[in-house]
């Protein structure tokens, strides 16, 4: 009996060992060329299996950083990365390859990817959180994303992303001053004027062109008129009937 035990636990060991042996992560992929994991990463891309693509192309990043295919694999981890849904993940690559290729002919591509996914993951967490005050609405990554479709559109005004960029950066110009304007207007409604005043007035320098600019010059009359400022008050005023002459306090 005591034999047929040894016997069995002698065999446990030995397939325990030899499963620890398979080798994991970036070692499974140390005996292949930087073409053969290139190649096995834009197979899984086909395949639309973004965690093995991600597998592929994070191995040749770590094996093969300076090799032929260093540049088209960084960029296919940025894709790779985004179609999985890790934004701040292909963001973070997007730019590493803009400050390692700021002259590639794929540039371009990169800052959009870079824009598309810090803005794809403010939508995200949008969608997921409601917060009642919107003073405390955190859209650090639209602001970025914001920047990152400037970039593109100033430095490459050609591209065949910049249209789209343009487009998303109004989205962003438009939706940054309705959040900025409902927090004006959160404090307008608790008659912290000072701070209603200060909010709307930021609306109106920094979102020129918004549609949000009308009602923040409003805010700013009737908070100066609260706090007894009759010349902010008449300022406001007279920039609000200046450019919008038919509109009414």
């Amino acid at each position: 009996m005591k034999a047929i035990n040894f016997s069995i636990i002698f065999i446990c060991a030995l397939l325990i060992t030899g499963c620890s042996s398979k080798p994991t992560g970036i070692d499974a992929y140390k005996g292949q060329s930087a073409k053969q994991i290139f190649t096995g990463g834009q197979q899984a891309l086909k395949k639309k299996n973004y965690n093995k693509a991600i597998e592929h192309f994070e191995a040749l990043d770590a094996l093969y950083p300076f090799g032929a295919y260093s540049e088209p694999g960084l960029l296919n981890l940025v894709y790779s990365y985004y179609q999985n849904g890790d934004y701040d993940a292909a963001a973070a690559v997007a730019g590493r390859y803009v400050h390692l290729y700021p002259r590639s002919a794929n540039a371009d591509y990169a800052y959009y990817m870079k824009g598309m996914s810090n803005f794809e993951k403010n939508v995200t967490w949008l969608n997921k959180i409601y917060v009642k005050d919107p003073a405390k609405r955190d859209l650090a990554s639209f602001k970025q994303a914001f920047v990152d479709f400037n970039n593109l559109v100033t430095n490459f005004p050609n591209s065949k992303y910049a249209s789209d960029a343009r487009s998303r950066m109004i989205y962003i110009r438009d939706l940054l001053a309705r959040h900025e304007l409902q927090v004006a207007q959160f404090y307008m409604d608790h008659e912290a004027y000072v701070a209603a005043a200060n909010r709307a007035g930021y609306i109106v320098k920094h979102f020129q062109g918004a549609p949000q600019v009308i009602d923040a010059l409003k805010i700013m009359v009737k908070s100066y008129t609260e706090l007894g400022d009759t010349k902010e008050a008449n300022d406001a005023y007279r920039i609000l009937k200046l450019n919008y002459p038919d509109v009414k306090l």
